[in-house]
């Protein structure tokens, strides 16, 4: 249903009930994000949810959401601009911005969205009890990889070597899960690195030097901002390339797996429903996703010559051709 429809809707119906909601009160929430404010599907999923728990914009609740655009050393004082506005809590993800906020306050409630391991980047001190003023959906799916792994091996005939690029300033790369992954799938791991653009063209020749037949390039905030510039290296080094998000492959890379961010940030919602009525962040379990997109590019298969097993067509939530 669209926004405007669904607001028509709430509007014309029974009269809200919201728990512990104080009469005319109208309720501040933030939302931190490093993408784009147009598109934003991930929002605008937010946005929805939200209303549906009957949280009106104007009328009980008012967002105030912030955009880096890809510019990530905007985060920091985009974080701290929500908290002087003094949010009811705000709303951030994956880890990068997550950490933004989590540096600018240890007091307001923060619903996180798609953090890779909320623990191990202090976040929370356990998933179902996370303590302190962080909660929300993580995304710390250890088969993850392996996964990833096994649909490239599917993809690309005779695949016996594979590449995961990593940034060594991420916390959340470490090399010890590729290897375990690439073992699982039968492939033999090469591993390069990137810190910035710059990096990325001797990653690449470290790649093809070393004769692998695909790269997996791991989630990072760089990967994403230049990822047009990864895209295009990969397609000159005829390298089928493995991205974890919707994006990338729509820009031109052949195949995405991982979780699918606006159902996270839908989900988000009714965290911030529950904490607006009372209950303390550190009582509310983080989740894990339970829908991981399946993203193929038709176009960029056939530019590198390899045709897309049926199985493949069958299982993809998006096929994109053009």
């Amino acid at each position: 249903m669209k926004l405007a429809a669904l607001i028509a809707a709430l509007l014309v119906a029974a009269p809200l009930v919201v728990e512990a909601q104080e009469p005319g009160k109208i309720y501040r929430v933030g939302v931190l994000s490093g993408g784009p404010a147009k598109p934003n599907p991930s929002f605008d999923a937010f946005r929805e949810s939200l209303l549906a728990l009957g949280w009106v914009e104007g009328r009980n609740v008012t967002i105030e959401a912030r955009f880096a655009d890809g510019k990530m050393d905007r985060l920091a004082g985009l974080a701290m601009d929500l908290v002087r506005l003094e949010m009811q809590v705000i709303v951030a993800g994956p880890s990068t911005v997550a950490q933004a906020a989590h540096q600018a306050t240890t007091t307001i409630p923060i619903v996180m969205t798609g953090v890779g391991d909320p623990i191990k980047l202090g976040f929370v001190k356990s998933l179902h009890h996370p303590g302190g003023n962080m909660t929300g959906l993580a995304s710390l799916l250890p088969e993850l990889e392996a996964k990833s792994f096994q649909l490239l091996a599917e993809f690309v005939p005779r695949l016996t070597r594979v590449a995961v690029l990593l940034n060594p300033n991420n916390p959340l790369h470490e090399v010890k899960d590729a290897e375990a992954a690439a073992k699982l799938a039968g492939l033999q791991l090469v591993t390069a690195q990137a810190r910035t653009p710059e990096e990325f063209p001797a990653a690449f020749d470290a790649i093809v030097k070393a004769h692998a037949g695909a790269v997996d390039i791991w989630g990072d905030p760089v990967f994403s901002r230049h990822r047009a510039v990864l895209i295009d290296l990969a397609a000159k080094s005829r390298l089928p390339t493995m991205f974890k998000d919707r994006t990338s492959v729509a820009a031109g890379g052949l195949i995405g797996y991982g979780p699918d961010f606006v159902d996270l940030y839908r989900r988000a919602a009714s965290y911030v429903d529950r904490i607006l009525k009372g209950t303390k962040p550190g009582d509310l379990p983080v989740e894990q996703p339970t829908k991981l997109d399946l993203v193929i590019n038709l176009k960029t298969a056939k530019t590198l010559g390899l045709t897309v097993p049926p199985s493949l067509l069958v299982r993809a939530d998006q096929v994109i051709d053009h």
